[in-house]
């Protein structure tokens, strides 16, 4: 089921994603890109700053704050990320990390249509942020759903644009596609929940000499 999905959402790349990608990128500037970006974290601040709170992450709670009053005032609604030229880097936070923090086994890996790779528990995180999204919820309250689509579709676009030569390697390259993206969801997810920091168990095992 999840590799006919995959492929299913590989028709959808083709035809759709991709092109408007290529399209993007090419007719945006560079620091267009990165304005919009920019504004894209900005908007995702009040789930950042939830989610930092809900694992006990006080620091990062305190730089997601810093980082949203600053660049929703001086940085112009997010577009410039004066907090970050600051020190104050963005970091990626979302409910699916929660539930990892809390012991929240990640369960079978599942592919969603048009979605893309996913398991059970982070399917489960981006309902929730879904409907919880206060920027949403307060767009969908106003009667103003269109915005909330063109903030998630511009959000695929420029996230795929920044993948397109990667993606389009890795496809040329690899023996079995589906398996290499699915290895590589699963080591970014991964690499999310332990904020950049090396698995221990990754790390060789040291025999203890001294109780011999």
């Amino acid at each position: 089921m999840n590799r006919a999905i995959f492929w299913f959402n590989e028709g959808v790349d083709t035809v759709l994603l991709r092109p408007a990608a290529k399209v993007y990128r090419t007719v945006m500037p560079d620091f267009a890109q990165t304005g919009i970006r920019n504004v894209l974290w900005n908007l995702r601040s009040p789930l950042t700053l939830a989610n930092k709170l809900l694992q006990g992450d006080w620091d990062g709670a305190e730089v997601a704050t810093e980082r949203f009053l600053i660049n929703s005032t001086i940085g112009l609604g997010g577009l410039i990320d004066v907090a970050g030229d600051h020190g104050l880097t963005y970091e990626y936070e979302s409910f699916d990390q929660t539930l990892a923090v809390w012991g929240v086994p990640e369960g079978f890996y599942l592919v969603l249509p048009v979605l893309g790779p996913s398991t059970l528990r982070d399917a489960v995180g981006f309902g929730v942020e879904a409907y919880g999204d206060p920027v949403s919820r307060y767009l969908s309250n106003t009667h103003d759903d269109w915005a909330s689509y063109t903030r998630a579709g511009v959000y695929a676009v420029d996230l795929r644009a920044q993948y397109l030569d990667v993606l389009d390697d890795m496809k040329r390259n690899s023996v079995d596609y589906y398996a290499t993206m699915r290895s590589l969801y699963r080591q970014r997810q991964n690499n999310y929940i332990r904020n950049g920091k090396v698995d221990p168990d990754q790390f060789p095992s040291i025999p203890d000499y001294d109780s011999k």
